[in-house]
């Protein structure tokens, strides 16, 4: 299946919304849209995954990755998601934990303030 990626903005965060299935082949594809909203200063990020279906380690991995690169940069990342078995995945790993996870975008909107940080200017 293949994986839609799309954009929108609503209160100075960036909503990317996903269907299809994140895994080896596309995860580069959601990786690729992150990367240009930091490198576009856009870190405060809301990451819609009510459309997908499967999402893999490598789907994952790319979740978590730009976590950290915009934390660095002062900002965060938010998931949308309600489907028990990414939810799952998601306990299961223990990034339930540090990746904030809501049942919907209005809900991960209200958070994301809460949730920006200083950026790490350490390197």
């Amino acid at each position: 299946m293949k994986l839609s990626v799309s954009m929108t903005e609503r209160e100075d965060v960036v909503i990317v919304t996903v269907a299809g299935e994140v895994d080896v082949y596309t995860a580069p594809q959601l990786r690729s849209v992150l990367e240009e909203r930091a490198a576009a200063d856009q870190t405060r990020i809301v990451v819609d995954l009510q459309g997908v279906g499967f999402l893999d380690s490598t789907g994952l991995g790319v979740l978590v990755g730009r976590l950290k690169a915009v934390r660095k940069l002062g900002g965060t990342l938010h998931v949308v998601c309600t489907d028990e078995r990414i939810l799952r995945l998601f306990a299961i790993t223990g990034l339930d934990q540090v990746l904030p996870v809501h049942a919907t975008v209005d809900e991960a909107l209200a958070s994301v303030d809460d949730d920006v940080q200083e950026p790490d200017l350490s390197d």
